[in-house]
């Protein structure tokens, strides 16, 4: 964009139907099968970052709440090439670190929002600090962990729409946050089912001892993008800035 071309206003949210998050998986089902393989690999990569370096102190906090959140949006990029019929690669994993850095910066704020509201709740619950250089987590029970991971989904839906707004659409991350959250308070019965169907997908991918999560991460984060496009009236066929 050039320094004489204004920059185009942020789209505006707009109310949807309380039962469109079952269409919002519908559509995340009619992507992901696009390249089914590719997403399932971007999947393992994505845990991978979470996971790998957990008990290393520092460098496991880092790649976790930055690296892994950023990969993360490989399957956005993903779903964009899918829904313009493109095909989904895995390079789409790295397209994100070609993004200006405060769009990156967004990205990885939106997802540090949620962590500080699961870490604040395992130090009031469970006297766990996550942010500690090598945090005890002995004294964590199953009941404890799964109330954090609802309470971590219920928080990322105010922020579910930044990394879509600061990467395809090239919004200023205040208006990104701002739009975001306004989307959600205009949804609340679509969104919480949302966070509803996400959290029963998770959930799935626990109980299989994480091997669902190749399948339940991708089909998360293409019903996001999926409820972005309804949210905010984006076309289908469309590209950065449509």
């Amino acid at each position: 964009m050039s320094e004489g071309t204004p920059r185009p206003l942020p789209r505006a949210p707009r109310g949807v139907a309380g039962g469109r998050a079952l269409v919002w998986f519908a559509e995340a089902i009619r992507l992901w099968k696009r390249q089914p393989v590719v997403f399932s690999l971007m999947a393992v990569a994505v845990l991978v970052a979470s996971i790998a370096f957990d008990a290393v102190p520092v460098v496991g906090l880092i790649t976790a709440n930055v690296v892994a959140p950023l990969l993360a949006c490989g399957f956005l990029y993903g779903s964009l090439a899918a829904d313009g019929q493109d095909r989904p690669r895995l390079a789409h994993l790295a397209a994100v670190f070609t993004a200006p850095l405060r769009a990156q910066v967004a990205v990885v704020a939106a997802g540090l929002v949620v962590t500080c509201v699961e870490s604040a709740l395992l130090w009031l619950v469970a006297g766990v600090n996550l942010f500690g250089p090598a945090p005890d987590t002995s004294g964590l029970t199953p009941t404890t962990v799964l109330l954090a991971y609802a309470v971590g989904i219920i928080a990322s839906l105010p922020v579910q729409f930044v990394p879509m707004a600061v990467l395809f659409d090239g919004e200023a991350p205040r208006s990104a946050f701002a739009s975001s959250l306004r989307a959600c308070l205009m949804n609340p019965r679509p969104m919480l089912a949302l966070a509803v169907y996400s959290y029963a997908l998770l959930m799935v991918g626990l109980v299989t001892m994480g091997v669902g999560l190749v399948l339940a991460l991708p089909w998360i984060a293409i019903a996001s993008y999926a409820a972005w496009k309804d949210i905010f009236a984006v076309g289908a066929r469309h590209g950065a800035g449509a």
